[in-house]
């Protein structure tokens, strides 16, 4: 509701005050510097009880900005889980810092719409040459990725995601070892895994058996099974069909998804799902305890999720909780109908940057875009200080090291990506490479390099469409998400015999809501572009 009532007081403002992105050189730009020093704004995430606008991060980039272009930037903090909304608010008080951020680009098309976003085409192409950082880094590809091929509006920058592994299947090595069980390799053997944990609790959690989760996942059912959700899609499909089912970036309505919400509600219903999956929400820990705690078998998520964060990483838990030989390890056991253990690999594309209208620095924040893109820039914000966040190996590789999370050169986000927002990824030149798997410390850095490689088995990366604008998509993109996870959330947790009734009426609710007009415009649209004619 809070976020509804910021859009509308948004539209309300940019309407009154015909607020406008007319271009102008800026003339106060001498030899590559400004002449009087100019302000900016910039967003930042925060998580947990770190101060990221005081960090050695911060003043690292502040100090940079000062003595290169003569800019003074301030940073915009507020929490990661709460930006939509905090953006929206901060928006409709016209108070929203001159560099903003988002992972979704329907949301930026909404304040687009509102014309409380800066068309940025015209200020690329004048200062283009000023910004050799941003567009190595980027690349015209992803620079250019959003403009619109009719109007030629650009109303965002496409920043760069380095490594396009996503998710993983993990499960508990030791656990098998105990049960004298193989690493699953296929569907079957995975539930045979559960069944398994479930029916040996006592044996592999003592007394804490009562606590045993032998599969775990979260509310966002979507992201969380997306590995066994793509794995009832026919390898067949299409990059067509991928693009107009495929608005959802859960994958849940390309076709076969159901039956995977089936498998998914069946094993809930035996016992082998964390039965409390659907209480907690986005920021919320419970499940990430109980993973910490050594109670949980196997999961999906993010590609290096359980090694992430150091000493207080999901691994280095559960070894200090259940003993050294406590791990989970990356497993490939998702088949699809021709045998290959697909994933839909992320493009190049991640967080979108764009400018409100209210920015009057727009060279300022262009600038600061290619500071922070810079391979000096990226390297230390991603590394550090010798000594204290990482040593040298001999061939040169990066060999990241836990930091205490009450030390300032802490870290709050892998690779630092909440300062990197033109870069996701580690990104450290010719010693990228040697250096993945050292960055997630105390881990051994083959179960990392092992869940990197099992992430990109089987990738594809479906094909981008360059279109106009789909204008059904702007607005709905949250309406939309928080929609599916609670009727997927609703599907799941139904007895078996009510599933198709709960989730055949919560599709067909998403889909009167804005989702089937989704899917007919990009249908429309892709056809008048390539000819191709979807059949539902």
């Amino acid at each position: 509701m809070k976020r509804i009532l910021a859009l509308v007081l948004a539209l309300a403002l940019f309407a009154t005050l015909g607020i406008t992105s007319a271009f102008a050189a800026d003339d106060g730009f001498v030899d590559g510097k400004f002449t009087e020093t100019r302000t900016i704004t910039v967003r930042l995430f925060q998580r947990g009880d770190n101060v990221p606008e005081t960090s050695p991060w911060a003043e690292y980039i502040k100090n940079g900005m000062k003595e290169k272009y003569n800019v003074n930037v301030e940073f915009s903090v507020c929490g990661r889980w709460d930006d939509e909304t905090d953006l929206g608010n901060l928006l409709a008080a016209q108070n929203a810092p001159d560099v903003i951020y988002t992972y979704a680009y329907p949301t930026v098309l909404n304040y687009a719409d509102m014309g409380g976003i800066i068309d940025l085409a015209p200020y690329i192409e004048e200062y283009k040459d000023l910004l050799p950082n941003l567009f190595n880094l980027l690349g015209e590809e992803n620079v250019y990725w959003d403009k619109d091929p009719e109007s030629g509006k650009l109303w965002a920058l496409e920043t760069r995601l380095v490594n396009n592994a996503r998710i993983n299947t993990f499960i508990r090595k030791d656990w098998l070892d105990k049960l004298g069980m193989a690493l699953p390799t296929n569907k079957a053997e995975f539930e045979a895994c559960l069944v398994a944990f479930r029916d040996n609790a006592e044996l592999l959690l003592g007394a804490d058996a009562a606590k045993m989760v032998p599969y775990s996942t979260s509310q966002d059912i979507g992201w969380r099974n997306n590995i066994l959700t793509v794995s009832f899609v026919p390898d067949a499909i299409s990059d067509e069909e991928l693009y107009i089912r495929g608005f959802d970036d859960r994958q849940q309505f390309l076709p076969g998804a159901k039956e995977a919400m089936r498998l998914l509600n069946k094993w809930y219903n035996e016992g082998l799902v964390w039965k409390d999956f659907a209480l907690y929400g986005d920021g919320d820990t419970t499940e990430d305890d109980n993973l910490k705690a050594g109670f949980v078998g196997a999961f999906q998520h993010n590609y290096d999720y359980p090694y992430r964060n150091g000493e207080d990483s999901i691994e280095a838990n559960i070894k200090r909780a259940a003993g050294e030989d406590a791990e989970f390890v990356a497993v490939d056991c998702f088949e699809n109908d021709a045998g290959v253990y697909r994933k839909y690999l992320g493009s190049t594309v991640d967080r979108k940057v764009c400018f409100p209208t209210t920015n009057k620095e727009v060279l300022a924040s262009l600038l600061y875009l290619d500071f922070i893109s810079q391979p000096d820039t990226i390297l230390f914000l991603q590394t550090g200080v010798e000594g204290k966040n990482h040593e040298r190996a001999e061939n040169g590789a990066y060999m990241m090291k836990a930091v205490d999370a009450s030390d300032p050169y802490t870290q709050a986000s892998l690779n630092n990506i909440d300062f990197t927002m033109t870069c996701n990824g580690q990104y450290l030149g010719e010693y990228t490479e040697a250096s993945f798997a050292f960055g997630y410390a105390p881990v051994d850095p083959e179960v990392v390099q092992n869940a990197y490689v099992v992430a990109m088995n089987g990738g594809r990366v479906p094909k981008h469409f360059s279109l106009p604008a789909i204008e059904a998509e702007t607005g709905v993109g949250t309406t939309l998400s928080d929609e599916r996870n609670s009727f997927l959330n609703k599907a799941v947790t139904a007895p078996v015999d009510q599933f198709d009734a709960v989730y055949d009426a919560g599709v067909e609710n998403y889909m009167a809501i804005g989702g089937e007009a989704i899917m007919n415009e990009r249908a429309e649209k892709l056809e008048a572009a390539t000819g191709y004619k979807f059949e539902k």
